[in-house]
């Protein structure tokens, strides 16, 4: 903290003359934020101006997209929220896509977004755009600030809402309420805000713990929310005491330790096929810090696993997701770790010393030894030039354990799910639900300003690398360390898979003509190396690690192994009419 910034928080509360940047800056400041992302634009330039003083530090990116996707990344290390910025118009309109994608991850983070100048509103002046229409089914809640005194309250609301409901928040001020004088009082967050919430209905959590308590085959399902909780521990403590197995919801494979000897692995697709054989025969399931997407828990490896008859105890500290996709026996409105620890007390006072199952840890075990035998065994197949599955093997065995991966969404990044083991919390950084690509790269930039000291690597297709390699500029700038491994098949090859299963390998837009990714990453100053041999992944990991500059592996990869199409619930076999498409008919090509 600068001298100014002790200066000001020892009159935190008194009322004290300022410009309504200022107001914003130090109410920033007060939040604890140390980076702010975006492009620079006349806009909040006023605001800027301060940023060195203040001590925040202004990430500048090359696409307003990419700010999103690093402040998403780097709350869900730090667990504190980011903030982003752009010019009024473009700039914000940019954001949509990383937005959208922060609020179905449930990352709190706060936009600020310069509009329209108040005089001109409404004249569809130069960079004019509703902004709070845009963004009002994105985000949790859009401020507006209406004037200038109200600054700093308004931008307090924005926390307050982004932390309590676990999303992005539209902060929208004219252009010119940055500018003049006001009167008003800096406040800490504790004076506006609490983030702790309690462990939920008594009586609920009874309920579950009887349920437990009886189970014949109870099975954990750890989240997010548990990771963002600081719970896992105390999911740990109940799993030992049930003797139950842990299966990590989709994506977040870090919500429980991997080596674990009751950790099944992750659900989802191209999840972890001992985690589906074992939540098949739960006959109760706790559901912890998970709001059970439907795409998360849909038949996978034609396995349909998630069980019908289960009973299912939900904690989840939004109302809106309890049972929202699963029908359950009791639904706790709590903290994952307040739950948690009331769950686990209870159990324990409910009986003191239970049996230890040997069989079901004995049956784990054998199940996560064939699985991950399978995988072995699925990675070792030849690949022209190299297997996916070999390539993320030999990632996956070269990367130490503290490493945080961020993973895109596509045909390798998501097969990436199988592979990734972890045993420590705010690891796995996924592209989630909303499924964007592009996501892998700035969420990597991100997560890596939240942990310094920490090896972090982006998994990423070649398709999604051309909606995000105009970022190495961005790491070579601001000495940002991050391993970019692209997977080069020369296609968007999730979507090739569709048309090699439902439109008899006709590709249309699926096939990629790139730059040589390496030699591109060197002209923009970063470590460029391509590789066409699986047993090279390893060494040059490893280089790259030791040498800590930004990097992008360029790994050849085979375009014809493909995994499952993600959506099989919604594709069918393509039907025509007119005579001029009734060769593209599946009944004519079958033949």
């Amino acid at each position: 903290m600068t001298r100014q910034q002790t200066e000001v928080r020892k009159v935190t509360n008194q009322k004290m003359k300022m410009t309504p940047s200022e107001a914003i800056v130090e109410t920033l400041v007060a939040e604890n934020i140390k980076e702010v992302y975006g492009i620079v634009g006349s806009a909040f330039m006023d605001m800027l101006d301060l940023f060195p003083t203040a001590g925040i530090r202004f990430l500048p990116v090359r696409h307003e997209q990419s700010a999103g996707h690093m402040a998403d990344a780097y709350t869900r290390v730090s667990g504190v929220a980011g903030v982003i910025v752009g010019q009024n118009g473009p700039g914000i309109t940019n954001m949509v896509t990383s937005v959208a994608a922060a609020n179905q991850a449930h990352t709190p983070m706060v936009v600020i977004s310069p509009s329209a100048g108040t005089p001109t509103i409404g004249w569809d002046g130069f960079q004019e755009a509703n902004q709070v229409s845009i963004f009002e089914d994105i985000t949790k809640e859009t401020v507006r600030v209406t004037h200038k005194s109200r600054v700093a309250d308004c931008l307090r609301t924005a926390f307050r809402i982004a932390y309590a409901e676990r999303g992005p928040v539209l902060f929208d001020i004219p252009r010119d309420l940055f500018y003049g004088e006001l009167e008003d009082q800096i406040l800490e967050p504790h004076q506006y805000r609490a983030d702790k919430r309690g462990a939920g209905d008594p009586a609920s959590i009874r309920n579950a713990v009887e349920l437990l308590k009886n189970a014949e085959y109870p099975v954990i399902i750890s989240g997010r929310g548990a990771v963002d909780a600081d719970g896992v521990d105390t999911v740990r403590k109940i799993a030992e005491h049930l003797t139950a197995p842990v299966a990590v919801s989709y994506m977040h494979n870090d919500a429980f330790p991997a080596d674990h000897p009751l950790a099944v692995g992750p659900i989802g697709y191209m999840g972890s096929k001992a985690a589906m054989h074992t939540l098949k025969k739960a006959d109760v399931v706790l559901a912890i810090g998970t709001r059970l997407s439907v795409f998360g828990t849909l038949p996978c490896y034609d396995i349909d696993y998630f069980p019908k008859n289960a009973k299912i105890i939900q904690v989840d500290i939004n109302p809106r997701q309890i049972a929202r996709t699963h029908p359950v026996a009791v639904g706790i409105i709590g903290d994952a770790k307040a739950s948690s620890d009331e769950i686990y007390n209870q159990l324990k006072a409910a009986y003191a010393s239970p049996e230890k199952k040997r069989e079901r840890l004995e049956e784990v075990s054998t199940l996560k030894d064939e699985w991950d035998q399978e995988l072995v065994e699925l990675a070792m197949e030849d690949g022209n030039p190299i297997n996916p599955r070999r390539a993320l093997l030999e990632l996956t065995k070269a990367l130490p354990e503290d490493t945080i991966v961020s993973s895109d969404i596509g045909n390798v990044s998501s097969t990436a799910n199988a592979y990734l083991k972890f045993n420590q919390t705010r690891r796995h950084i996924a592209a989630l639900t909303f499924g964007n690509t592009g996501f892998a790269y700035p969420a990597a930039l991100g997560a890596q300003l939240a942990e310094p000291d920490s090896p972090v690597v982006a998994i990423i297709g070649d398709g999604a690398w051309g909606m995000s390699l105009h970022e190495v500029s961005t790491a070579v700038e601001q000495g940002i360390p991050v391993i970019a491994c692209v997977f080069n098949n020369k296609s968007w090859a999730a979507e090739k898979k569709n048309q090699v299963d439902y439109y008899d390998d006709r590709y249309v837009g699926s096939d990629i003509d790139a730059p040589d990714f390496a030699e591109v990453a060197k002209s923009m100053g970063a470590l460029g190396y391509t590789i066409e041999k699986p047993e090279d992944i390893g060494p040059v990991v490893k280089e790259v690690l030791a040498k800590r500059k930004p990097a992008v592996l360029n790994i050849f990869v085979d375009g014809t192994q493909l995994a499952p199409p993600f959506r099989k619930d919604a594709l069918k076999m393509p039907k025509r009419f007119l005579d001029k498409y009734k060769h593209l008919d599946y009944d004519e090509w079958k033949k």
